[in-house]
């Protein structure tokens, strides 16, 4: 497959790497002239230019492109990019830094992009993951307000021994798999039992997280202080 990468930069660079590893044609689009040389020493299909400018991106023959990915963190660059891209029947990815300070135009387009990425949110999970550890590990932000969390049962959850099918979450909430502590993540069998050390990887809104957590791993402080 064919893909045009918008953006040589950390992002840009580690997809166009694993694109090229799987065997996928990557074609890079920089603005960056020092950038050049670096890329093509490393073997890559580099066009120097504006991945905004339409004459750039239309040389590029799009009919044949399979996926643009816009990932210069530049807002105005990646949606213009995108757009040109979906246009030409091209699937459409979109970095976002920062959906806070820009969320009317993130919001007014990314209906148009097939999916929007947020590199620093990624970041910030993995790394929040590592410092945290424990029982409950965030796998990715959906949206923003949704997240994607695996959670080990541990000795404190009130579910031990439970049926999947007596298991009830939040409304804002959804079980999408369940694993054995010592199986492979599957869809959930209403009939198979919690116990501790099995995951379960739910869907969940932001603000019934918390109660997610306490119904399936449990409050290991409560046990410290002699709660229940």
């Amino acid at each position: 497959m064919r893909f045009l990468i918008v953006g040589a930069g950390r992002v840009g660079m580690r997809t166009a790497r694993v694109l090229r590893e799987q065997g996928h044609e990557a074609v890079i689009v920089e603005a960056d002239e020092r950038k050049l040389g670096r890329l093509e020493s490393e073997g890559f299909d580099v066009v120097h230019g504006d991945g905004a400018d339409e004459e750039t991106l239309l040389a590029q023959d799009l009919d044949t492109v399979d996926g643009l990915a816009a990932l210069t963190g530049d807002l105005l660059i990646d949606v213009v990019a995108c757009m040109v891209g979906k246009h030409h029947g091209c699937r459409t990815v979109m970095r976002v830094d920062d959906d806070d300070d820009r969320g009317y135009p993130v919001r007014k387009y990314s209906a148009d992009v097939d999916e929007v990425i947020y590199p620093e949110r990624l970041g910030a999970i993995a790394a929040k993951n590592a410092l945290v550890g424990g029982n409950v590990r965030a796998v990715a932000d959906i949206a923003q307000n949704l997240q994607l969390v695996q959670l080990t049962v541990s000795p404190e959850s009130p579910m031990q021994g439970y049926s999947l099918s007596e298991i009830e979450l939040p409304a804002d909430a959804r079980m999408l798999a369940f694993g054995k502590a010592d199986g492979q993540l599957a869809l959930p069998d209403a009939d198979r039992s919690l116990e501790v050390g099995d995951r379960v990887v739910v869907i969940a809104d932001f603000d019934v997280l918390r109660e997610v957590e306490q119904i399936l791993v449990g409050d290991p402080a409560a046990t410290a202080t002699g709660g229940a």
